[in-house]
């Protein structure tokens, strides 16, 4: 039997790389594990941390296509990031001129939640536990 322990990371592609990598480090607060220059793609990989273990791979590659966020389509839909107090994260997000939806309940686990974008539209949940 497969023994899966976690989610290792989430992989991004971005459009411009200077302005997702500030919003990712800036905005959002992720540390910088390592940046990877690799000159055969044109690509860059940067990989972050979210919290202790967790980690989000940032890439860019030349005339990557758009993805659909909205109307919603087939694959991944979002990347939720866990939260003490949504309150204080929504208004540290806010004062950084970053747009978030109203906070709203989870009707199954009763647990309070917003939405917000990235750079690229790429559909961000804040879920506080």
């Amino acid at each position: 039997m497969l023994s899966i322990k976690r989610i290792h990371h989430a992989a991004v592609i971005c459009s411009d790389y200077e302005r997702s990598k500030r919003f990712y480090v800036d905005v959002l607060g992720l540390g910088i594990v390592n940046e990877t220059y690799r000159a055969e793609r044109k690509s860059y990989k940067l990989d972050l941390r979210v919290g202790e273990q967790d980690q989000i791979e940032l890439f860019s590659f030349p005339d990557a296509p758009e993805r659909l966020s909205y109307p919603e389509a087939r694959g991944l839909r979002h990347l939720a990031f866990e939260v003490d107090d949504i309150e204080a994260a929504v208004a540290a997000l806010t004062a950084q001129g970053i747009e978030v939806e109203e906070i709203r309940t989870d009707e199954t686990s009763g647990k309070r939640f917003t939405f917000f974008a990235d750079p690229d539209g790429l559909p961000l949940e804040l879920y506080e536990y």
